[in-house]
């Protein structure tokens, strides 16, 4: 079952498509990443699912991402939506995620506050819970973004940049509190430019080009692509090139022009990105 069907979606601003005739589809309990550089349609895509640009084309979800009239998806965006002159305490930014949640009174209830504490501790933030919005770092602004998030226990939780700012051991702790929800049946959209994440966390991946998806499969299979980094040295002389194809046919190519010595090895995720980019772009 998918929770979100997008066909031939595209998005326009001022005339420039920021993104352009996507078809993705998200299922449920996936874990998909989406990898592309800054400016590569990666926000535009997470705005058009949530519903919050103009587009063309057709975006369905699923009848489990609603109960009643309220969404059950988590966002957290790739920059604060608070205002940090506004004198809003970090508790209470994170159980603004409740709002509007059947079964939640307001004020909040004792369990509440428990359970928000609870997710602040788990984020290693909890000594800032009475703290000002205005007065936590950037690092403990995306750790607050994230316990919002996830507090409503959300069926389809959207991830936008989410780690920019965090130090290595803040990371590890922040993918733990979303590993943790995932385990507990929320499907994860993680929007990121850092490979090494879309490769140690998700199931399934898809690499977004000038607002186009050029590839989606899983990580898996995208490691097991087929393409192979050839380093050949002839006459004192080292190239290096991208192969895709059977590799008999090209010991046969690098017989017929007797190369000295030639290294075949798998392509890194990183590798393997840069080469779906070059080979898009050449078409």
């Amino acid at each position: 079952m998918n929770l979100v069907t997008m066909r031939d979606v595209s998005v326009a601003y001022d005339g420039y498509e920021a993104i352009q005739h996507v078809d993705l589809e998200i299922g449920d309990d996936d874990f998909l990443g989406v990898i592309g550089p800054n400016g590569g349609g990666k926000t535009t895509l997470v705005k058009a699912i949530l519903g919050t640009v103009p587009h063309t084309g057709e975006i369905c979800l699923a009848p489990e991402l609603f109960r009643g009239k309220e969404r059950l998806i988590g966002y957290m965006p790739q920059l604060s939506d608070f205002d940090r002159e506004f004198p809003i305490s970090v508790l209470e930014v994170v159980l603004s995620g409740l709002q509007g949640r059947r079964g939640f009174r307001s004020p909040y209830t004792r369990e509440d506050r428990e359970k928000a504490m609870a997710l602040l501790a788990s984020s290693g933030i909890a000594e800032t819970a009475r703290q000002p919005i205005g007065e936590v770092s950037g690092g403990q602004m995306q750790r607050v973004l994230l316990a919002r998030a996830v507090i409503s226990d959300p069926k389809l939780l959207i991830l936008d940049e989410p780690t920019s700012g965090l130090d290595p051991l803040m990371q590890e702790a922040f993918f733990q509190l979303i590993l943790e929800s995932h385990a507990e049946g929320t499907t994860v959209f993680l929007s990121s430019h850092v490979l090494s994440e879309v490769k140690r966390y998700c199931q399934n991946a898809a690499i977004i080009r000038e607002g186009k998806l050029i590839k989606v499969d899983s990580v898996e299979n995208l490691l097991k692509s087929g393409v192979r980094r050839v380093k050949v040295w002839k006459d004192g002389r080292e190239e290096v090139f991208s192969y895709s194809g059977e590799i008999r046919n090209l010991i046969k190519q690098l017989d017929q022009q007797q190369v000295d010595d030639v290294l075949i090895e798998e392509l890194s995720m990183e590798e393997l990105f840069l080469h779906y980019y070059e080979t898009e772009g050449q078409r």
